[in-house]
């Protein structure tokens, strides 16, 4: 079985960590394909390499002298080679990577050199062939990415070589000038090599042991999610997990390739597994609880609304014609609820109202702002009785009032609606009862 393996930022900050990566390529011949990041923060006060190269071409474009700054992100490469014990130079590199630097050729080209170093020093690191993304990742003129031209290059230039390493985050457009992605960086890569290799398994490392059932901001060592799938991560992530972004599942999850989120600094963990489908029995009735803060609900009221045919359709445009996207739209028989982005809509709230009136004609329109979703998310969810009941039972328990309600169909995911202040409350209730009780 082929496994493509992206390491992340933390887990190539220092020549130690280098060396861990290096540990677990090596210690599983199926590793073949390495895809990169740029070095990460090593501590709390430190900076990630992507941010100098970007500061050193914002200075460059303001005519300031660079070298100062330019020699410390040469400094923290040098420090990993050395550290690894390499004959490696890399100043032609260095002086190239200046030259354009202060030749302004693109602030992508800038962000880009962070993976293309790293990706250097892997190469010779591991003995394994450099392949610069740029020739084998490709963007058309309006820097949409090239799906079925990557694929096809790539997968011939992979076929050719036994083991490689190709740097994370960027590709080239057609004049070869460089671009990167703009939402998920090195993952996506990630996920583009893992079609093109037809690998059996796309191994994401990090700096944690794979996605919590909750966010360990709010609970103190959530428990590990061991197998979720696709769309219990959708779920999850748009309710604003930090997972993996969804243009960086897109590839392999199109090609039935599973994700491992593994951890660099314990790869003992076996991390979370994220399949397509499967008939794994989850350990928990629910797979995560995940939620934001920030929104309100417009509240329209207006008699027979569920007789007035097109009445949804004219809510919805007060919204369309303002650009505000609709996060949830719960309705009665005659009352109709549009959660927004609280943000967003504040400074459109007036207009939106206005048209409202003119659209709709509604009995009464109330607003309620400074609201929080929260989305409990599970396949299990689906054969369990009373899983509504628990939840609300222990919300009610911790003396959380519930402003909405919303199951899907698929009696994957439940979403509620509570005050921002009883957030983080209501997480660790819905917790407890179906993680640490199980009641």
């Amino acid at each position: 079985m082929i496994k493509v393996v992206k390491f992340g930022g933390s887990s190539l900050a220092s020549a130690e960590q280098f060396a861990k990566a290096g540990d677990i390529v090596r210690s599983d011949e199926d590793r073949k394909y390495v895809v990169p990041s740029a070095p990460g923060k090593r501590n709390d006060k430190d900076s990630k390499v992507t941010d100098m190269l970007y500061d050193c071409y914002r200075a460059a474009s303001r005519q300031e002298d660079i070298r100062i700054s330019f020699n410390r992100i040469k400094e923290r490469y040098n420090t990993i080679i050395n550290g690894l014990g390499l004959k490696l130079s890399l100043e032609e590199e260095y002086k190239k990577i200046e030259k354009n630097l202060k030749d302004q050729i693109g602030e992508d080209y800038a962000a880009s050199r962070g993976e293309y170093l790293n990706g250097k020093i892997m190469a010779a690191y591991l003995g394994f062939e450099f392949i610069d993304a740029a020739e084998v990742i490709f963007f058309d003129e309006k820097g949409h990415f090239l799906s079925d031209k990557t694929n096809k290059v790539l997968k011939k230039r992979l076929h050719s070589a036994e083991k490689a390493v190709i740097p994370g985050f960027y590709g080239s457009l057609p004049d070869g000038t460089i671009k990167t992605f703009s939402r998920g960086g090195s993952d996506i890569t990630g996920s583009i090599v893992a079609k093109a290799a037809e690998a059996g398994m796309y191994e994401n490392w990090t700096d944690v042991s794979g996605c919590m059932v909750a966010d360990p901001r709010i609970i103190k060592n959530p428990k590990p999610i061991r197998v979720v799938t696709y769309r219990e991560l959708r779920e999850l992530s748009y309710m604003g997990a930090s997972v993996l972004h969804e243009d960086a599942i897109f590839p392999v999850r199109k090609a039935g390739i599973p994700i491992n989120i593994r951890n660099t600094n314990c790869p003992e963990a076996p991390g979370t597994l994220i399949v397509e489908s499967t008939c794994h029995v989850p350990e928990y009735t629910i797979t995560g609880i995940a939620g934001k803060k920030g929104f309100v609900a417009v509240n329209i009221d207006k008699d027979m609304m569920n007789s007035e045919v097109g009445f949804c359709r004219k809510a919805l445009q007060a919204f369309e014609d303002n650009r505000i996207s609709i996060e949830h739209m719960p309705s009665g028989i005659d009352t109709m609820t549009v959660f927004v982005q609280q943000e967003e809509f504040m400074g459109k709230e007036q207009q939106i109202l206005s048209e409202l009136h003119k659209l709709c004609k509604p009995d009464t329109l109330d607003l309620e702002g400074d609201l929080a979703l929260i989305a409990v998310v599970g396949r299990g969810m689906r054969e369990a009785r009373g899983t509504a009941g628990r939840l609300f039972s222990a919300l009610a328990h911790a003396n959380i009032n519930v402003k909405m309600i919303d199951q899907g169909s698929s009696e994957l995911n439940i979403i509620i609606g509570v005050r921002n202040g009883d957030f983080e409350n209501a997480i660790r209730a819905i917790y407890d009862i179906f993680v640490e009780t199980r009641l």
